[in-house]
């Protein structure tokens, strides 16, 4: 059974996600928070397979939090999941050691895919932003 940390301030939100993942066989919501500062403690206190994570919450915005989620719950992986577009915050985003991002607006078609995609280890990017260098180079990228 896989883990997740659901990570946004829009309760609304949050239990969309919970619906969706109700269907997702093996996969259990150990917590949810509205908060970043919450997230980084409950990731290091639950240690989940993934967290499902907002970039913008109050307490400390998701990119840092990803940052410290990294550093206290190594191998949790981490998803954004926002309304954020912009293709340099996407890249910030991920620059943390995310291994997917997805469009809150595309999050019905693409959760299940980027859950899936991250808990085997793959990286998952949303469709709209398909085409575009957004992942930080790794290091056989740069011994090419």
């Amino acid at each position: 059974m896989k883990t997740v940390l659901i990570v946004d301030d829009f309760a609304p939100f949050r239990q969309l996600i919970c619906k969706l993942l109700h269907g997702a066989p093996d996969v259990r919501v150990a917590c949810e928070t509205a908060d970043g500062l919450q997230a980084v403690e409950q990731a290091a206190e639950v240690q989940p397979d993934l967290v499902l994570l907002d970039i913008g919450l109050p307490g400390l915005d998701g990119i840092e939090a990803a940052r410290r989620i990294r550093k206290r719950s190594h191998q949790s992986k981490i998803v954004f999941v926002s309304t954020e577009l912009s293709l340099e915050i996407v890249r910030e985003a991920l620059a943390t050691g995310a291994v997917g991002y997805a469009a809150k607006p595309d999050v019905a078609g693409e959760l299940l895919m980027a859950m899936e995609a991250a808990l085997r280890g793959d990286r998952f990017i949303g469709k709209r932003f398909e085409g575009h260098d957004l992942f930080p180079p790794t290091v056989s990228d740069d011994a090419l």
